[in-house]
């Protein structure tokens, strides 16, 4: 549902603060739309890109994200989105599932070809195969509509608070770890296998470097959440086992017979040795 106003001072809105499909009133209002620009940005400032065909509720989201210190690009169609991020590399996009020409799932398939931008999907559809589908071509989280922009932002925040290696990975703990013919690299962020470099989505190797880290250790889906999304994500603790699925492909890793990623079943996962 768009963003519109319908009274004087009152809007209803697809996403809100407090709920969703709430009437809140707008005093103040939210800044005008960021307006579309070449990102100069200082250290430490945060690129986002927000790939929404609504353009009410991409200014909506945009405005958020402002206030929060974060420059914004809008973006209202896949195919503009694509030369967008190879012009700004952005470090987060809020993606739409449902955008004209080029969709979301082949807007992050295409991204994922020379970004490693955090993604979150946003879909209108409740079907669990449509947030599936988009988290296969390597988006890192989801988030149905309508939805609050607090709980967006929280969930961003979370992302960036990540380390670029696990949380596990410090000190002592930051040298190179084999498995086999695997060997990851938390410094460095790179994985290989038989000699050959493995791309990897952040998500992807936080989760692997997580369990490389302690490879004894058996991690609930609770505790990776804990560690890659942070404490403060809220959500369905089965998206472990999407991005597992897909890192197990990646290394050419069999469910069954693991040699790397092990199930561990009514608890979670952990490392296995490569053999």
């Amino acid at each position: 549902m768009s963003a519109r106003p319908i009274a004087r001072g009152w809007a209803w809105v697809g996403c809100c603060d407090d709920g969703p499909m709430a009437e809140t009133q707008q005093t103040p209002s939210p800044p005008d739309r960021p307006v579309a620009r070449p990102f100069a940005s200082p250290a430490g400032v945060v690129r986002a890109m927000v790939v929404e065909d609504e353009e009410s509720l991409a200014s909506l989201i945009g405005s958020y994200l402002e206030r929060e210190g974060f420059e914004v690009r809008l973006v209202h169609d896949g195919a503009a989105a694509v030369r967008a991020a190879r012009e700004v590399d952005p470090d987060i996009v809020v993606l739409d599932l449902g955008l004209p020409g080029l969709d979301g799932v082949e807007v992050c398939r295409q991204l994922r070809t020379f970004s490693d931008a955090y993604v979150v999907m946003l879909t209108a559809r409740e079907d669990e195969v449509d947030k599936l589908i988009g988290l296969s071509v390597g988006a890192d989280d989801y988030m149905t509509k309508p939805f609050s922009p607090r709980e967006l932002v929280a969930r961003l925040r979370a992302m960036l608070r990540r380390p670029r290696m696990s949380p596990a990975g410090r000190a002592a703990d930051q040298e190179s770890h084999r498995f086999g013919p695997l060997v990851v690299d938390p410094v460095g962020r790179e994985v290989w296998l038989d000699n050959e470099p493995v791309s990897l989505t952040r998500t992807e190797f936080d989760l692997l470097a997580t369990l490389a880290q302690r490879p004894q250790m058996a991690f609930s889906r609770q505790q990776l959440i804990e560690a890659v999304w942070g404490q403060s994500w809220v959500g369905d603790e089965h998206l472990v086992d999407v991005h597992i699925g897909h890192l197990r492909r990646k290394l050419a890793d069999d469910a069954v017979n693991a040699r790397f990623v092990r199930t561990m079943r009514g608890v979670g996962y952990r490392m296995g040795t490569g053999q």
